[in-house]
């Protein structure tokens, strides 16, 4: 089920070991589907206590999984109706999938759009039907889904942004949840002392970053990029506006 490779040492009391045990802390889809089962399987187990452990709810959506990866293996055309939080009515045209992706508790298909001829990326739970067209079509072999997303931070992949070094200053307290929960994976900590940290991170400083940096509130501060700083600052603003008059 997840491709672990059981080895014998040869040798001591406990001779079997799982050779690739790595892969399973790398983030993939085995390191993913492992941790789903054995939470399923502790949450079976737990049964008797279920009033005491909550979940989020997620957004509708998942019913759609298995059709779309049926297509991904066989390169299927599908057909989609969508409705997009900013249209006032859902619209359906084809699409040839390339990959799905989830982010915080959103499933996202990444697919090519040949009325638009480029790459779109929809939220499964915006999405009213879906289903195969009955053609098929080529995918790229230059396209590969963990490359086209290494410099984002979530779901916003706009190559019109530029990849750059952004650097926060953190404080103290929050530093501690960035060390254990990194904004992304080129995040580093270039300056620590008692009451604040300095990282920097390297990517396409979009919308979904920038709500993820406004969401820490006053705790953190852009200090580079300078277009980057000033919209942060503009923003900062814009809020304090909304206040003033209380």
């Amino acid at each position: 089920m997840f491709g672990l490779i059981i080895e014998n040492e040869q040798s001591g009391r406990y001779r079997y070991y799982i050779q690739n045990a790595d892969e399973l802390k790398s983030g993939s889809m085995r390191s993913w589907l492992f941790n789903t089962l054995t939470v399923s399987n502790l949450m079976m187990e737990s049964a008797s206590i279920k009033d005491k452990i909550l979940f989020d709810e997620i957004p509708d959506g998942e019913q759609y999984l298995p059709v779309i990866l049926e297509a991904l293996k066989k390169n299927q055309v599908l057909v989609m109706t969508y409705q997009s939080y900013w249209r006032d009515e859902a619209n359906t045209f084809e699409v040839e999938p390339y990959c799905l992706k989830a982010f915080k508790q959103r499933w996202y298909l990444v697919c090519h759009n040949p009325y638009y001829d480029k790459m779109m990326i929809y939220a499964l739970d915006r999405v009213h039907k879906l289903e195969p067209s009955g053609g098929t079509f080529t995918y790229p072999e230059d396209f590969n889904a963990a490359d086209y997303f290494d410099d984002c931070f979530g779901i916003i992949a706009d190559q019109s942004i530029d990849v750059e070094t952004v650097k926060i200053k953190v404080s103290a307290g929050q530093a501690n949840y960035l060390r254990s929960l990194t904004l992304h994976q080129t995040q580093k900590e270039i300056e620590r002392n008692d009451e604040y940290s300095i990282f920097t991170v390297r990517l396409r400083p979009t919308f979904d970053f920038r709500q993820e940096i406004l969401s820490q509130g006053c705790d953190i501060e852009v200090l580079e990029p300078k277009w980057f700083r000033d919209e942060m600052a503009e923003i900062a603003k814009n809020m304090w506006n909304k206040y003033e008059n209380d």
